[in-house]
């Protein structure tokens, strides 16, 4: 069968008597032109099968690909899964849309090591979401000369970056804990580095590992119990590699197993401390009068099960490092957002069992 030759710009311009410049404007600076021709520009291209102008040839004239890039090392489907990344793609996606680009995701998944992905996407910056330090993808996009905007993790020196205090959060965190009188606690952590441990996680990689976020709230959590006399390496610390509900459960109940002596989970994810949740009424302990659970984030599931928590804003943390990465320009010093976080008490934490007798009667 043949097919009609599809219309070019030239063509077009010939067929309406008009510039190319004209027909372009058309498409690209409709201001520049009146309502009334620019309408017949764009239903004689229409009419001859015109598609617009080629986005590849625009942008190697501009040198612009009118879209910011999202590194997330993890697998596509988590970018719509996890609630916490759902709120920083939200975020990112309306300072896009305020800037009349788009978004372009570059996942790539854990342990994998082809960074193709971000040789070939074609983007006037990144956005790196929550990455260890030494993952090879983020090499490759600080290799490419775009401005790049961090998200959370890693603390790159002369890179933007937008997130929360962690060390504080933590600590206040740890401080309600200790208040409460709990000191038999344990932690169920998201993972540490790139190589998989769904396992008990010790000081040495407590202490290397390459998410920085999550060592930093570990190491706020030892500093904060140190001063109440706890040695921190006698916490059982349980990491898991996936961050899912599923996963929680079963982390709690790989420490509960190996130490039933535990009055207080705390949960470096809200996510996590969920599956904690599960696993304590599956096993029938009481929450908070046997078992104290809390969490990290402030996610929408947590607040209706009542989770004490520590609240972040994730729809803020994306729109900040989208506004930041689109109006990136000359500056010396690299550009620090730090997110304000809130300590929500809820309905997850009380004193240990024996101390609540001991204050107020069997």
């Amino acid at each position: 069968m043949r097919m009609r030759r599809q219309a070019t710009l030239a063509s077009l311009a010939a067929e309406l008597g008009v510039s190319r410049t004209t027909v372009s404007n058309a498409y690209n600076r409709p201001d520049q032109l009146s309502p009334e021709l620019r309408k017949r520009v764009l239903e004689t291209a229409r009419r001859l099968g015109y598609p617009g102008p080629d986005p590849v040839a625009r942008s190697l004239r501009t040198r612009k690909a009118g879209a910011v890039g999202l590194l997330l090392t993890e697998n596509l489907s988590y970018a719509f899964r996890d609630p916490a990344a759902i709120g920083v793609l939200e975020g990112l996606a309306l300072a896009c849309e305020d800037a009349g680009v788009g978004l372009h995701l570059v996942p790539a998944s854990p342990g994998r090591d082809d960074v193709a992905a971000v040789h070939r996407a074609g983007v006037d910056g990144f956005v790196v979401y929550s990455v260890p330090d030494d993952d090879p993808h983020l090499g490759a996009v600080l290799a490419r000369p775009v401005p790049t905007v961090i998200i959370d993790q890693p603390r790159i020196e002369g890179v933007d970056r937008v997130g929360p205090d962690d060390t504080s959060a933590v600590t206040a965190l740890a401080e309600h804990i200790i208040q409460l009188g709990h000191r038999q606690v344990g932690v169920l952590c998201m993972r540490l580095a790139r190589d998989r441990n769904d396992g008990f996680a010790y000081l040495d990689r407590q202490q290397s590992a390459h998410f920085h976020v999550q060592r930093a709230r570990l190491e706020a959590l030892a500093k904060a119990f140190a001063k109440v006399g706890v040695d921190w390496s006698t916490v059982p610390v349980v990491e898991r590699f996936e961050h899912t509900v599923d996963d929680g459960a079963a982390a709690a109940r790989h420490l509960l197993d190996a130490h039933p002596q535990v009055t207080a989970l705390i949960c470096t994810s809200d996510i996590l401390a969920l599956g904690a949740l599960a696993e304590a009424n599956r096993r029938g302990l009481r929450v908070p009068a046997d078992l104290t659970v809390t969490g990290f984030d402030g996610i929408a599931e947590a607040e209706r099960a009542g989770l004490t928590t520590v609240h972040q804003p994730v729809l803020e943390k994306g729109r900040a490092a989208g506004k930041l990465l689109l109006s990136s320009g000359d500056h010396v010093k690299p550009r620090i957002i730090t997110l304000n976080t809130q300590l929500r008490i809820g309905t997850t934490s009380a004193p240990p069992r024996t101390m609540e007798q001991h204050w107020f009667g069997p």
